[in-house]
């Protein structure tokens, strides 16, 4: 059931005991909005603790740090930015049918919670849980509230870059930097700043990449056979799909990552015009207009092909 902010207002303030779960291969959004609103929630005396299925990359201890988990019995399920339970990972599976709200901005969202507060024109998650914060006068912002959901916001729009970035993206980054959060020493650690490991895998992304229909679609895909080889680390590959359009010629790039024997993960692009969510759909993935993702469950080989020729059908050509 689709809900509006007063109502998962009234929610969040009728109810306790929170479990707030993000989706797993966790990036900066669902992670700013799994720990902002667990924030706002124990501000508001609440009880709350985060929970994802993955590893939290290293790269945003900043939010995490100083995080203490609570001992309680659990009473309500929140989910942040996953659109489909699927996103929860297997080690949260069993969440599916129990999930009471779910806060996302994704147009694919499939209403699998009891309650649903979706803003697809928002840019990122860390924006609705912003504007219901604010605007429901939940709790007054704070620094450590405002650290979580700007680095959300930033990142979830390539650092303001990305068209999903509208004048309510800016004005709620606006208000959350009004506290001390140090916003260019976020958006340098989010942007600028490589580890080896990193590099490493950029290198090796850009230098396996192949092209179709005249250079109007990149691939890269990596496997674990290639991460052993080559020492690469699964923490390190956040984000990296947006290397896929670098080139100019580029209108859709795909970045296909092996999961686990026979499952990979694709990560699919838009530089321009070409809805990536409506291919991620024909494979049962979703997301967004210009950013989207699906699983394969079979070879990497043909995992490829059938995207590319999906993509190639979106692009008006053959494969």
């Amino acid at each position: 059931m689709q809900i509006n902010f007063k109502e998962a207002a009234d929610f969040l303030r009728e109810n306790d005991c929170y479990h707030i779960l993000t989706h797993a291969s966790p990036d900066g959004d669902t992670i700013g909005s799994g720990f902002g609103l667990c924030a706002i929630l124990r501000k508001m005396g609440k009880k709350a603790n985060v929970y994802c299925a993955d590893e939290l990359p290293r790269r945003y201890d900043f939010i995490y740090e100083g995080y203490e988990p609570m001992d309680f019995e659990l009473k309500t399920v929140v989910a942040v930015d996953v659109a489909d339970p699927k996103l929860l990972g297997k080690s949260f599976a069993h969440y599916a049918d129990k999930v009471a709200l779910c806060i996302d901005h994704h147009i694919s969202n499939t209403g699998y919670a009891k309650r649903t507060l979706v803003e697809p024109d928002a840019a990122a998650a860390c924006q609705v849980i912003f504007k219901l914060m604010s605007s429901q006068k939940l709790v007054e912002c704070d620094e450590n509230i405002a650290k979580c959901l700007y680095t959300g916001i930033a990142t979830d729009t390539g650092c303001f870059k990305f068209d999903s970035c509208g004048p309510e993206t800016h004005f709620a980054a606006a208000e959350l930097m009004k506290f001390d959060i140090g916003a260019g020493k976020i958006n340098r650690r989010m942007f600028d700043q490589k580890s080896r490991a990193r590099i490493a895998v950029e290198q090796h992304v850009l230098g396996s990449m192949e092209y179709y229909f005249d250079e109007r679609c990149s691939v890269a895909a990596v496997s674990l056979d290639d991460m052993h080889k080559t020492g690469l680390p699964a923490d390190e590959f956040e984000g990296i799909a947006g290397l896929t359009t670098v080139l100019e010629t580029v209108e859709v790039g795909v970045f296909i990552r092996q999961k686990e024997e026979h499952k990979f993960k694709a990560s699919l692009r838009s530089t321009g015009d070409i809805d990536v969510s409506a291919i991620c759909s024909k494979f049962g993935g979703g997301g967004h207009v210009k950013a989207a993702g699906c699983t394969f469950e079979t070879s990497i080989e043909d995992a490829k092909t059938q995207i590319v020729k999906a993509v190639g059908e979106a692009l008006g050509e053959k494969a």
